[in-house]
């Protein structure tokens, strides 16, 4: 097999015509890979993201072709794939208002040239889910929010609108599932791209503490930050560190490390009902 891209979290290799997508457990934050990896959540990410392609299948098609049909070592964190070409857009979702959409409706009361409600606060639940485009960039650079005209500009209206289309009925079907388990999901990112029949197909990774924000329902008060199941608490953590956002990033703590996994464990327990 050839290695064709080594990522954030996740090393790409051809084999045929397929794919072999390996989610290691790298973790970045601020598009910066941290030096420290965090046990089993690869793996994590790897068996979650396969329970919600199938709760999404009758929504969009998804690239797996086979969770096992992978080499041994990679056991439980790869999945052979379809090829696909991505869409030239980070498609985003957000039911509730926190993290860089928080601090773009401080600044202006827009997020990604959607004007929202004055008066909103920190994890205020929005109307209804918006989509909220970023642009895709290269490995160690930031993320731009882009506005749906400028996403028209970039794939054309008609691709605009079902990549919005998607990742709003996406997030909805995630969030109400979640809901029935006592979870919210804040936002998420979605990977879209075309098969070489040309079919939208959902890629990567779906609903997991890398691509999503989990709250606990029962403790949800707007207002304040929320309790987070994914790696906030490593960005929160990074940031007390007085760390720039530029590499090279600081080494984890054990303690530190020892909870973020334990928050990988809980919320894919309490999504999929069963035990890690």
């Amino acid at each position: 097999m050839e290695l064709l891209h080594s990522g954030k979290v996740r090393d790409v290799y051809a084999d045929g015509d397929d794919l072999i997508l390996v989610a290691s457990d790298r973790v970045s934050v601020y598009d910066v890979v941290l030096p420290t990896p965090i046990p089993d959540k690869g793996k994590i990410l790897t068996q979650l993201s396969l329970w919600w392609f199938d709760q999404l299948a009758d929504l969009i098609p998804h690239h797996v072709i086979s969770a096992t049909d992978v080499p041994a070592e990679w056991a439980g964190r790869a999945i052979r794939c379809k090829r696909l070409t991505m869409a030239k857009v980070e498609c985003v979702a957000r039911g509730y208002l926190t993290g860089s959409g928080m601090k773009d409706y401080l600044a202006t009361g827009v997020v990604s040239g959607v004007r929202l409600p004055a008066g909103l606060v920190e994890a205020s639940k929005l109307a209804e889910p918006i989509f909220t485009p970023s642009t895709k960039a290269p490995m160690g650079e930031h993320d731009q929010p882009m506005t749906f005209p400028e996403v028209e500009k970039e794939v054309g209206a008609d691709v605009a609108a079902r990549l919005r289309d998607i990742t709003l009925s996406v997030y909805r079907r995630g969030a109400e599932i979640a809901a029935e388990r006592g979870l919210i999901i804040a936002d998420t990112k979605l990977e879209l791209g075309w098969d070489a029949d040309g079919v939208l197909t959902l890629g990567d990774e779906v609903l997991t503490p890398d691509s999503s924000r989990f709250w606990p329902g029962e403790d949800y008060r707007p207002g304040r930050v929320q309790f987070s199941f994914d790696k906030q608490y490593v960005r929160d953590w990074s940031l007390s560190t007085g760390w720039d956002k530029t590499p090279p990033a600081p080494e984890v703590p054990e303690q530190v490390v020892e909870v973020t996994r334990a928050r990988y464990v809980d919320v894919y327990e309490r999504i999929t009902g069963t035990a890690w």
